[in-house]
């Protein structure tokens, strides 16, 4: 059985789109926000990414999943799997079937801003799980928390090291978000990529293929095709640079040639000098201390903390006291 909640009004992600754009481009400095990188084309790309040879953490996560996952459902005895971020990938199954072999799991609760993705994920369960439900959400994660369905005991899985694209009062509103929406008792499980040689991170954001580079220069497709923009995207460089004081890789956009841009949704104009950077991510790595202390302020305590065999990501499990 499948059943979708939409809580997104249908202008939602133009507004969105719109606001932070204005935000971000008239801002000193420029940034742009990553979820925006997520179109059709984006979504491919970063699919490409996850298996080029330098993008350790998607392996290093399945990794891990897959010799934990009957773990996870053993200390969790969960009944409820939600997802933040649609999923049908491999690592949602392996969750999927950890959690269905141990016997208690009922339902699955996707979570997406976008309805295409989520219903396409949905479906796709539903077909190779018939015997869960499959109660979807289009809903944002920083906004519909208190949305979630589903019979307690639940897991909250949010993977793929998502939260290092997050600031640091950014996780503090999240994680504080999480916990005042589970039960004590119920759980996060989390995926963090961990600090490590900084040639190793900027090697994984700034591939020899140059995959990682399209990726980020089709943000600023996605604003030429979504607002009318007349971004120049091949004027701009990739470039990646690892942040040791803030521990986190950041992603630029460097304008090679000075430009003025257009931008007739929103009736702007932005300049950009030779040599200016718009920031596009940041991707923070962390140490377990860290983690600990933030998920601890938050209103949880420890389960479990797994590493994959190299130790470079990590995968933690947080009860809701």
């Amino acid at each position: 059985m499948t059943l979708i909640d939409v809580h997104l009004t249908p202008d939602y992600t133009s507004r969105a789109l719109k606001e932070d754009v204005r935000a971000g481009l008239t801002a000193d400095p420029k940034w742009l926000a990553p979820k925006w990188f997520y179109d059709a084309r984006g979504s491919e790309l970063f699919e490409q990414i996850t298996r080029l040879p330098e993008y350790y953490p998607t392996r290093a996560e399945r990794e891990i999943l897959h010799a934990r996952a009957a773990e996870i459902a053993q200390l969790t005895g969960a009944h409820t799997l939600v997802e933040l971020g649609s999923g049908s990938s491999e690592k949602t199954r392996l969750l999927l079937d950890g959690l269905r072999d141990h016997g208690t799991l009922s339902t699955f609760v996707p979570l997406d801003v976008s309805e295409t993705a989520l219903r396409e994920a949905a479906a796709a369960i539903n077909a190779d799980y018939p015997q869960l439900t499959v109660h979807g959400v289009v809903g944002d994660f920083t906004a519909h928390l208190d949305k979630l369905p589903g019979e307690a005991p639940r897991v909250v899985a949010f993977l793929g090291g998502t939260i290092g694209n997050l600031l640091p009062i950014e996780r503090e509103t999240f994680y504080t978000s999480v916990r005042d929406v589970l039960e004590p008792g119920e759980w996060l499980l989390l995926g963090t990529d961990l600090v490590k040689n900084p040639a190793t991170l900027v090697a994984a954001y700034d591939d020899s293929a140059g995959v990682t580079a399209e990726f980020n220069r089709n943000v600023l497709r996605v604003l030429n095709r979504q607002l009318g923009a007349d971004f120049d995207v091949e004027a701009f460089s990739h470039v990646a640079v690892w942040d040791a004081e803030n521990e986190w890789i950041e992603m630029h956009l460097r304008a090679d040639r000075a430009m003025r841009v257009l931008i007739p949704e929103i009736r702007l104009e932005v300049d950009f000098a030779e040599g200016e950077e718009l920031s596009t991510e940041i991707s923070a790595k962390f140490h377990r201390y860290g983690v600990e202390a933030e998920l601890g302020k938050a209103g949880f305590t420890p389960g479990a903390w797994w590493t994959d065999s190299e130790d470079r990501f990590a995968l933690s499990l947080w009860q809701a006291v």
